[in-house]
């Protein structure tokens, strides 16, 4: 019986916080393997008019965490195309492996607002909610089961580095450095 974390973002760009959760969520969790699944169309950034393509951000993620034992990026909500619901992606890993058992990874901020979430009330019933605690720094916690995991302090975020990186500041360190090696061959974030 596989377990397997499921960590969805926009990954606009992949951060080394991103990576910290995905490796230190497996190893406190005894996963097999977590998936950075990279949203294709997140909905709830759909007034966010400069967002990467689909298809450099999952190329960033998989440069991000190539190497790194049991950490994989996923295409499935590229592949599945349209508007990215989480709902939707545990019932296609679901569907995959009926018998496993899925473990959906969510930041402090984004299990905050859960319960807006389309039919989150079906994602605590598909997959455990498990959610990253900066050590100590956890606000509101979603209305649905869930297992708090606390994760060394990483205060970054993709917004952060876009701001950082339109106000000409160096990425080095702030993105893992495959990722930053295909961020400046493309272009993105210059």
């Amino acid at each position: 019986m596989s377990r397997v974390g499921i960590f969805g973002g926009t990954f606009d760009p992949v951060h080394v916080g991103h990576v910290v959760v995905a490796a230190w969520v497996r190893a406190v969790l005894g996963l097999d393997r977590v998936e950075l699944v990279v949203a294709n169309e997140p909905w709830q950034k759909l007034d966010r008019p400069l967002l990467s393509a689909a298809h450099d951000r999952l190329a960033m993620v998989e440069a991000a965490v190539g190497g790194i034992d049991g950490v994989v990026a996923s295409p499935a909500e590229i592949d599945r195309g349209g508007l990215t619901y989480t709902v939707d992606t545990l019932a296609s890993y679901r569907a995959a492996d009926p018998d496993g058992s899925l473990f959906l990874i969510l930041g402090s901020d984004a299990a905050a607002g859960l319960d807006t979430w389309h039919r989150y009330e079906e994602i605590a019933e598909m997959a455990e909610v498990v959610v990253v605690d900066r050590t100590g720094a956890m606000g509101k916690r979603p209305s649905v089961s869930h297992r708090v995991v606390e994760c060394p302090l990483i205060d970054l975020s993709s917004t952060r580095v876009r701001e950082w990186a339109e106000a000409g500041r160096p990425l080095d360190g702030l993105i893992p450095p495959a990722a930053l090696a295909y961020c400046r061959q493309k272009g993105l974030y210059e």
